[in-house]
């Protein structure tokens, strides 16, 4: 089986235009992925890693780190159209494909790898993407960064083996007699998505030809539009994470969290 680690990366973002350039700490967010990529490709066989963009100045600095990169059109729709339209760029095939964002530079190399070993040994699977439960101490983090900046970070209900339910960018469930939680156990109900996914190659290419779903739109969030064509998304857990900004970087406020976050828990690369 063939896999494809392929980091989407657009230069104009509504919110934060040039995203993947922005400096964090000294470098680079895009180089901050595309090594946690590289290092995660050690971890299996047959795994490509590369950069899809649409624009010569992220191009460029790709280059300049020592990434392959491949153009794609700068109309796709979503970024999992960018990765299917990388990977046929490419001039390779694939079996399975791994979207990661260049907007998430906190992503543990131990969730890649953790993708890597369920496709393996569930080749069946149409989606897998991870989650992790959030601390109550992450969950208070949470809340407060959604006063300012709503739309950063999502949130999973899932079954109990493990297929989600739903995603959103509201935190989900609502909870009732919280305080009696907490005082339970130091881990909260919620679930927090990490905005990585791995897709077999065919369930992508039919992804990429439907419309987009009333909920896909209303929330801003692709998977939806699986879940709202009865396509199943496997989460995977994970743990180990130190709070919310793992889901990724959604506007110029989060580069201060992101720096915060580096003094506080350290520099893995």
């Amino acid at each position: 089986m063939k896999t494809a680690i392929i980091i989407p990366a657009r230069y104009g973002s509504t919110r934060f235009p040039g995203k993947p350039l922005a400096l964090i700490d000294g470098r680079s967010m895009l180089s901050r992925v595309y090594a946690k990529g590289m290092q995660a490709a050690i971890h299996g066989r047959n795994i490509a890693v590369m950069i899809a963009t649409d624009d010569d100045r992220i191009a460029a600095h790709a280059r300049e780190i020592g990434a392959r990169c491949v153009m794609t059109d700068s109309r796709c729709a979503t970024g999992s159209d960018r990765v299917l339209q990388a990977a046929d760029n490419s001039g390779e095939v694939f079996d399975f494909l791994i979207g990661l964002q260049g907007d998430a530079p906190f992503t543990p190399v131990g969730i890649l790898k953790a993708l890597i070993d369920t496709i393996a040994e569930n080749p069946e699977f149409d989606v897998v993407t991870p989650v992790h439960r959030l601390s109550w101490r992450d969950l208070d983090s949470l809340r407060a960064a959604k006063q300012t900046t709503p739309f950063s970070g999502t949130t999973c209900i899932r079954h109990a083996d493990g297929r989600a339910l739903w995603f959103s960018k509201n935190i989900i469930p609502a909870i009732r007699e919280e305080e009696k939680l907490r005082a339970q156990s130091p881990l909260s109900p919620v679930w927090q998505h990490m905005g990585v996914y791995g897709y077999r190659a065919d369930i992508l290419r039919r992804f990429v030809k439907w419309p987009q779903t009333p909920y896909e739109k209303l929330e801003g969030l692709e998977q939806l539009r699986f879940l709202e064509n009865d396509i199943a998304v496997q989460t995977v857990e994970v743990s180990g994470a130190h709070g919310p900004l793992q889901s990724g970087i959604d506007s110029p406020e989060d580069i201060a969290r992101a720096e915060a976050h580096i003094k506080a828990f350290g520099d893995d690369l």
